[in-house]
């Protein structure tokens, strides 16, 4: 089955409505990912077809939950190659996204991705966490560190009623006992089409003090 093929399939799975022009930009991202990679080694996974599965319909797969959310603006931080940042920015072209990493190689790919598939709503920031201003009222992380960790570090960047995004693999409930106190979570498993293995998408929100 072609990679086309293979995408439109997962749309269906997700039920997620992709223009031909997300579609071209989907795969366009993964073929510009598979090259650099063989020079700058973007990420681990070498196989565009495992690429496809591993990271671009993983990342696809919050999408339909964020579109329910009325997102304002989302950060995406520890973004690495992207993920899931520039797949979201393609399926939801009208939110503003962030992409914020301290790794320069990587931040240079993310600008040269943006110029290639036309990304509009994406600004790139290369900078530590500790060093970001802006504040936030969505950020995300995929496979960046532990949710006690995350709150840590993103706590100054969120915007009041503001919510954090953490996308999970196995091992969730031992996490979900780190999330500092004065935070209310929530979670959703996640079906990522041709991928066996447990997904979760928490939500961890501020509870304001009385």
């Amino acid at each position: 089955m072609s990679a086309e093929q293979r995408l439109a399939q997962a749309a269906v799975a997700l039920d997620l409505s992709l223009t031909p022009q997300m579609q071209q930009q989907l795969l366009a991202y993964v073929a510009l990912m598979d090259k650099w990679n063989r020079v700058y080694n973007l990420s681990a996974i070498r196989d565009p077809d495992d690429m496809l599965v591993k990271h671009v319909f993983d990342s696809l797969a919050v999408a339909p939950i964020l579109l329910t959310q009325g997102l304002t603006d989302l950060l995406d931080v520890g973004t690495g190659a992207g993920l899931p940042g520039i797949p979201l920015a393609i399926v939801m072209p009208d939110l503003p996204i962030t992409l914020l990493d301290s790794n320069h190689k990587k931040t240079r790919f993310l600008v040269q991705a943006m110029g290639h598939l036309g990304l509009k709503n994406v600004t790139v920031s290369n900078q530590r966490i500790e060093n970001h201003q802006q504040h936030y009222s969505a950020i995300i992380s995929r496979a960046f560190t532990a949710l006690g960790n995350f709150t840590e570090l993103t706590h100054s960047l969120l915007a009041p009623k503001g919510h954090l995004w953490a996308m999970k693999s196995q091992a969730l409930q031992d996490e979900l006992q780190e999330v500092p106190a004065g935070y209310a979570h929530r979670a959703w498993s996640l079906l990522v089409p041709e991928l066996d293995a447990a997904r979760y998408l928490v939500r961890l929100t501020k509870q304001e003090a009385h």
